[in-house]
């Protein structure tokens, strides 16, 4: 042994200890796959937890993804600035919407959230009947005009209601109804102002504005214009849908009491 080293040296010795430590490492590696694969101890899975609806409710309701300003905040002051709201468009998918406004001028214009309307005033949330608007970091409200009254007859001329005895195609004074035909279907009513068209502006309308609905009923044949002119009386409130251009826009119509 003692000869062979002397002649070889150690290199037959780290020869055989390496071909012992592959061999060692193959047998391990052997191992591991034909091991089948299983849990290290008593493991087990646990279930999954799902919230109650109330829950799930509750959780959503308090967490906006997109605004992350907090609890919504609520405009209690109604404002004192010589704005007029026409129109509102709400969007609930987003959130946002875009309203039609008029300042002391009298010019109405288009609005979308977080636009200037008049300096330091800003349009900053659109609702169904009204909006609110960060007046120099405070929120006023500014509701739809409902401040036209119906208008009245004197006594040494009563008339009956506008339903018994306007012509079938309009409003006395107001505005002309026009059904509007898709495929021959009803899809709408036009519009169109009689007079100066004060009357029908003052309400929230525009020339070539399209009813849709009323009062969240699909206009849907002839009929509705006749349900339409018998819902217009004192003391009435109806809510329309009307189409303009691209746009759809709801309105609130106030006819006061007589």
């Amino acid at each position: 042994m003692r000869d062979m080293l002397r002649r070889n040296g150690w290199f037959p010795v780290l020869f055989i200890l390496l071909a012992l430590l592959l061999l060692i490492q193959t047998i391990r590696l052997v191992w591991l796959v034909v091991t089948p694969l299983g849990s290290i101890g008593d493991y087990q899975a646990n279930e999954v937890q799902l919230l109650s609806p109330q829950a799930r409710l509750a959780l959503f309701s308090s967490f906006d993804p997109f605004f992350r300003s907090g609890a919504e905040q609520t405009a209690n002051v109604v404002t004192s600035l010589q704005l007029t709201l026409y129109g509102i468009r709400l969007n609930e998918g987003s959130g946002l919407g875009s309203a039609i406004l008029a300042g002391a001028d009298g010019v109405q214009e288009n609005y979308a959230v977080g636009d200037e309307i008049i300096a330091g005033v800003t349009l900053d949330t659109v609702k169904f009947d009204h909006v609110i608007i960060n007046r120099s970091g405070v929120r006023e409200s500014l509701y739809l005009d409902q401040s036209i009254p119906a208008q009245t007859v004197g006594t040494d001329d009563p008339v009956a209601p506008i339903s018994l005895t306007a012509a079938a195609n309009e409003i006395p004074g107001v505005a002309s109804l026009a059904p509007r035909s898709e495929q021959g279907r009803v899809t709408g009513i036009v519009l169109s102002p009689l007079g100066d068209g004060s009357l029908f502006n003052s309400a929230g309308f525009r020339n070539g504005d399209i009813i849709v609905s009323i009062n969240g009923n699909p206009v849907g044949s002839t009929g509705d214009i006749e349900s339409l002119r018998s819902q217009i009386r004192p003391g009435a409130r109806l809510s329309v849908e009307v189409e303009r251009g691209a746009d759809r826009v709801p309105i609130a119509v106030n006819l006061g009491a007589q």
